[in-house]
């Protein structure tokens, strides 16, 4: 095969402590230098992950420069693929530090060691509440006890059982937005049932950046991190996203501007990919 360069790349799966379970991503080894959005974008499309990620290198060898591309977009900000991130830096590449800084669209975000796991400093961004949306109610198939709304909108549910049991109208919901948030990310969350060993349940509809469903959106973590904090009166929580089949924990703290999302990650795959970025 003429002029192909082989790069190596791994799949991740994040918030999770054994294969086939949060959120996969892949994670392309650190280049030298961006290639065009077109090609990062066309791989995300190949991979057909919720997210690719691509880690630029810089003369720090603990400081990275980080994008995040679904099938069909570049994001802002994504949790899963940034823990996933880190993992790979860690674990199979060796970086000898004990955390990681990468630079972003949405600012510096550090993650580092943490037990078995990994802890990352992320901005929060608190929601508002909000009316209803029209149509948001039969979209989800469910009445909202409350909406609020930052980068995402956020539907708040009456149990854990009404969020497990949830089989929204996907299509319907790319058309859900408000004035603060993107059109077609809809989160929904609970308090948990008595007795379980999590705090909230949640899950997220991500049709508007090409994913029906998310297994684990850490993004997601800085709305619901600082209202459940507010509704529970606790800083300290533990998430259960509770994506059909999978299931992914998030350990979260609202610490006023940032909020810590906790989680633990492990490689399912290693690849060659024979293209040319």
């Amino acid at each position: 095969m003429n002029g192909f360069v082989a790069m190596r790349q791994w799949t991740v799966d994040a918030f999770a402590a054994e294969p086939f379970r949060g959120n996969p991503a892949c994670v392309v080894e650190p280049l030298d230098a961006w290639p065009a959005p077109a090609r990062m974008q066309a791989l995300a499309a190949e991979n057909n992950q919720a997210e690719t990620a691509f880690l630029l290198k810089g003369s720090d060898p603990a400081r990275f420069s980080l994008r995040w591309f679904t099938p069909t977009v570049e994001v802002p900000l994504c949790g899963h693929a940034t823990l996933a991130s880190a993992h790979v830096l860690f674990e199979e590449l060796d970086v000898e530090t004990d955390s990681v800084t990468f630079e972003t669209r949405s600012g510096p975000l550090v993650v580092g060691r943490a037990g078995a796991g990994y802890a990352m400093d992320f901005p929060a961004d608190p929601p508002r509440q909000v009316e209803v949306p029209p149509g948001l109610a039969a979209a989800l198939g469910a009445e909202p006890l409350e909406v609020w709304a930052a980068q995402y909108l956020v539907a708040v549910l009456r149990s854990e059982e009404a969020v497990r049991t949830l089989a929204p109208d996907i299509a319907a919901l790319a058309r859900m937005g408000s004035a603060a948030s993107r059109p077609g990310n809809v989160g929904v969350a609970a308090l948990a049932a008595a007795g379980s060993a999590y705090d909230v349940v949640s899950r997220f509809f991500a049709p508007g950046s090409g994913i029906p469903e998310d297994p684990a959106t850490g993004s997601y973590c800085c709305l619901v991190a600082p209202l459940f904090a507010a509704k529970i009166g606790r800083a300290r929580l533990a998430f259960h996203q509770a994506y059909p089949g999978r299931g992914a924990d998030l350990l979260c703290e609202d610490r006023g501007a940032r909020v810590l999302i906790g989680g633990a990650a492990v490689t399912v795959a290693a690849a060659k990919l024979r293209i040319a970025l």
